[in-house]
């Protein structure tokens, strides 16, 4: 099998390298996570709760090196820590409802009948997961699926090889059992046969579209339940009424924030006409003070771009939509852009949705601002999209944002904030940007299949 080697943005060398399993090899380890899930699943949950967040405290004792790690795969400052915090507070939000959400729902018990509808294992689930929050996206299938009493093989992305390694290292040392959790390195024809053999009761992709849609083609006739986050163009809606300088600096940090590559990341802002020229203004100069730079250097805050590839999309989308008649605000030669990774950040105006910047994915440091004069026109642009994962509006008002929001093709609306992930809420999408859904006690029926029990006494 050929290597997969993983190039750093970094510095542009080989960080890594890992030879993928033969599709026999891959085989066995389905075989042994089959074998391993009904043991897990007879464990007390207690006892499965326990051991999940007993690893998820071996992760964070690992702080230091995966942050490290992080900076050499993806190119994420270390200033900023890793994804600690949002893997805790995940972690101990869907243990605190394991119980209630997976109890059994009691119809009737009587001195006739019992009837319920109990949630089982679907058995083995199969969590594909991306390089851009590489263990945030992995925890969010990761860990409702091993409490739940699934089995759990883990591929990772070939730019964040070493996540799923540290991962199973740290849960394999809290005791969870080596086949409960394999982490595993497959080349895409492998995976996509595994996914075709019927191999896995779940399988969790988070990627592009082009992915998911291989995704969808090798379960085709399977009945294999898939949860797929693809693609994102996601808005802001600035109203009139909005706190002008808190929506710059959430919409900017939104759209920059890990060099602009979030799922959930503002990547198009529409501005009421009355506060426009301010917004602009005051943006250009948030962006300004942006540090481009090596992410060891304390001092940086916007790292490389993944993959010079990945760049080159933000580039090239920029360059089309100048060539016109969009107005770049930010001059690239005050930042440190190398035309690789290293890419500066970007405003453009005088935008439309001719151009592929306001319509296609960037999953970069470019943002598109367009001026509006109403709800209405605010509301058909924010759904002329392809993709609907999130959508930012911002208001002093509840019940607007609301109003506004049940119009909005997306899956999570947001008040006054933006790049956020709640764990207490679903996690879904609609459109190109996939089906299914994590996190909240929907998360736990995502790994889980309903079972009905009628029983009548005789």
């Amino acid at each position: 099998m050929k290597p997969i080697q993983l190039i750093s943005p970094v510095d542009g060398s080989v960080y890594a390298e890992r030879t993928p399993l033969s599709p026999t090899a891959a085989e066995a380890v389905v075989a042994r996570a089959r074998a391993a899930q009904k043991p897990w699943a007879a464990r007390p949950l207690a006892d499965r709760i326990a051991l999940v967040k007993a690893g998820v405290a071996k992760l964070n004792a690992m702080k230091d090196v995966v942050v490290e790690e992080t900076a050499w795969q993806m190119g994420r400052p270390t200033r900023y820590g890793g994804e600690f915090g949002g893997v805790n507070a995940r972690t101990d939000y869907m243990a605190e409802i394991a119980a209630k959400t997976l109890s059994p729902e009691m119809i009737e018990d009587s001195a006739s009948f019992r009837r319920y509808i109990a949630r089982e294992p679907v058995g083995v689930v199969f969590i594909i997961a991306p390089w851009n929050y590489p263990y945030l996206t992995t925890i969010n299938t990761l860990v409702p699926a091993l409490i739940a009493g699934n089995s759990v093989v883990l591929k990772h992305a070939s730019q964040t090889l070493l996540v799923g390694e540290r991962i199973a290292e740290a849960f394999h040392a809290a005791g969870i059992p080596e086949d409960v959790f394999q982490n595993v390195v497959l080349d895409h024809a492998t995976t996509e046969g595994l996914i075709r053999a019927r191999s896995f009761g779940f399988v969790n992709f988070t990627g592009s579209v082009a992915g998911g849609q291989a995704m969808e083609r090798a379960a085709a006739g399977t009945f294999t339940p898939l949860g797929l986050e693809l693609g994102g163009k996601d808005p802001g809606y600035v109203r009139a009424d909005a706190d002008l300088d808190l929506a710059v600096d959430v919409l900017m940090d939104g759209a920059m924030y890990n060099a602009g590559q979030c799922c959930c990341g503002i990547e198009r802002i529409y501005v009421h006409d009355s506060l426009f020229d301010s917004f602009v203004e005051k943006s250009v100069a948030w962006v300004g003070q942006l540090k481009l730079g090596n992410p060891f250097d304390a001092a940086t805050t916007l790292g490389p771009m993944a993959h010079r590839r990945f760049a080159q999309t933000v580039r090239d989308q920029t360059v089309e939509a100048i060539a016109a008649g969009a107005k770049p605000l930010l001059d690239p030669k005050k930042f440190a852009d190398d035309g690789g990774a290293y890419l500066a950040p970007q405003i453009l105006v005088n935008v439309n949705h001719s151009m592929r910047v306001m319509k296609e994915e960037s999953f970069g440091p470019v943002v598109g601002i367009m001026k509006v004069a109403s709800d209405a026109e605010a509301l058909a642009l924010m759904n002329d999209s392809p993709y609907g994962l999130t959508a930012s509006i911002w208001t002093k008002d509840y019940d607007t944002a609301a109003a506004l929001g049940a119009q909005v093709e997306t899956g999570t609306v947001f008040m006054n904030r933006a790049d956020y992930l709640d764990p207490a809420l679903t996690w879904t999408g609609v459109k190109d940007t996939g089906r299914g859904t994590s996190l909240s006690y929907l998360g736990f029926h995502s790994v889980t299949r309903p079972k009905s029990y009628h029983l009548k006494k005789v």
